[in-house]
């Protein structure tokens, strides 16, 4: 069985929403996808079919304080509007293709952080309306966004957790994997700076402070795993050339765009060898 694993990074996942673009305008579909925070996010529209519709939905809306803003932070407690992302943009501006979704048959699964365990949690999108709240949970970064309650329980960013949820992939049957990374070739992440400020903040939650202590250590792990599934042929990784050098809530729609532009030729580039991988 074949799966596509989308890696997370804010607005690092303009990349990713070129690669889809390209595989759309090419009728490429995968059935079985995982998607992590903004790359559950891309999932979305992949999956509902809707070309364009990743980029569009951010480059259209740098200019509205509801996307993405200090003032949103301080009026609503997210600094991405849940409102306007998860709200009024997938349900009336930018409507998605539900219908499409519900009729593709493709089995889509979110990574949340349980705040509570600081485990990850992989939920499975059933409905793009009616599971909306999982995919935001998945995309709310700590800090900056309030924790998201779904079927009763407490969630945050899935990328704590599970960055790159491959090893879970393999665990539901998938043999063969399509990985879309948002780093570059050669990428470690570090310990992360704010610690200090997340034991403060979450003191109530010591295990999603272990999570956030321990991630760059399961990152790393991760990527080991990425290169000894590579060799060993199970594992087709698309990635951008060089860094992205943009910030994981860029507004500037020249940039993103120039980001998405990149994944759609990544992606392009690679193309007949991912067909060959997939066949």
């Amino acid at each position: 069985m074949l799966g596509l694993i989308l890696e997370g990074g804010g607005m690092r996942g303009a990349f990713t929403a070129g690669v889809l673009d390209y595989w759309m305008s090419r009728g490429l579909w995968f059935q079985n996808v995982y998607g992590v925070s903004a790359g559950a996010c891309q999932a979305c529209s992949y999956l509902c079919r809707q070309p364009g519709r990743g980029l569009r939905v951010w480059v259209n809306y740098t200019d509205d304080p509801r996307f993405i803003s200090l003032r949103s932070l301080i009026t609503t407690g997210d600094m991405i509007g849940a409102e306007l992302n998860y709200d009024l943009v997938p349900r009336k501006l930018d409507p998605l293709d539900n219908a499409a979704f519900l009729s593709s048959g493709a089995r889509f699964t979110a990574v949340l952080t349980d705040v509570e365990t600081g485990k990850p949690v992989y939920v499975p999108i059933r409905d793009m309306f009616e599971d909306i709240d999982a995919v935001r949970a998945s995309a709310s970064l700590p800090l900056v966004s309030r924790m998201v309650v779904y079927r009763g329980r407490r969630y945050l960013d899935g990328g704590v957790s599970d960055s790159i949820p491959i090893r879970r992939a393999i665990a539901d049957g998938c043999d063969r994997n399509v990985l879309v990374l948002t780093q570059a070739p050669g990428y470690r992440k570090e310990p992360n700076k704010a610690l200090p400020l997340m034991k403060l903040r979450y003191h109530k939650y010591p295990g999603l402070v272990e999570a956030v202590a321990r991630r760059h250590i399961m990152y790393n792990d991760a990527l080991d795993f990425i290169e000894q599934e590579e060799a060993a042929g199970r594992l087709f990784v698309l990635r951008p050339d060089a860094p992205l050098n943009i910030g994981r809530v860029e507004k500037d729609p020249e940039k993103l765009t120039r980001i998405h532009d990149m994944g759609f030729a990544v992606a392009e580039r690679n193309h007949q060898a991912l067909l060959e991988f997939v066949q």
